[in-house]
């Protein structure tokens, strides 16, 4: 049986892009519920060099990460209009970093469901799989 979704995540995403909606700032909201029942928001963030704008869903795990509680149990963005949206590629990295349980919420065609970020994200790199062989044999110059 699924998890069910956390609609309080989706409606405090939604407030949250409604109050601090600004056009070519801030057009993404998210919402994280963590596993001790914390809830915390963030808006993307754009920049005129679009390399470095930051995603709602990161600044979300950033309050969480200040609030020292980033045990992610669910995770939505949602658009200035309130369209629920799959995170970015790197969002969907930074999110499995943190906890490769999290849930997701997206919205498909079966309506409004969580999806394991591990299913969006598969065959995930992960540096405990490869060691440094340089650094064992002693040679740290290449």
């Amino acid at each position: 049986m699924s998890e069910p979704v956390d609609h309080e995540i989706i409606e405090a995403a939604r407030e949250i892009i409604r109050k601090r909606y600004k056009e070519d700032r801030h057009a993404i909201g998210a919402a994280i519920r963590t596993r001790s029942g914390g809830l915390y928001v963030g808006v993307h963030l754009e920049a005129n060099v679009g390399r470095i704008a930051v995603c709602g869903e990161a600044i979300a795990l950033g309050a969480a990460a200040t609030a020292g509680d980033t045990d992610i149990a669910q995770i939505v963005a949602v658009t200035e209009s309130g369209d629920i949206v799959p995170p970015c590629g790197m969002c969907r990295e930074l999110i499995s970093d943190y906890a490769s349980d999290a849930l997701v919420i997206l919205e498909t065609d079966e309506g409004i469901v969580c999806v394991p970020v591990s299913e969006l994200l598969p065959e995930k790199y992960d540096r405990e799989k490869y060691s440094n062989r340089l650094r064992e044999e002693g040679d740290t110059e290449a």
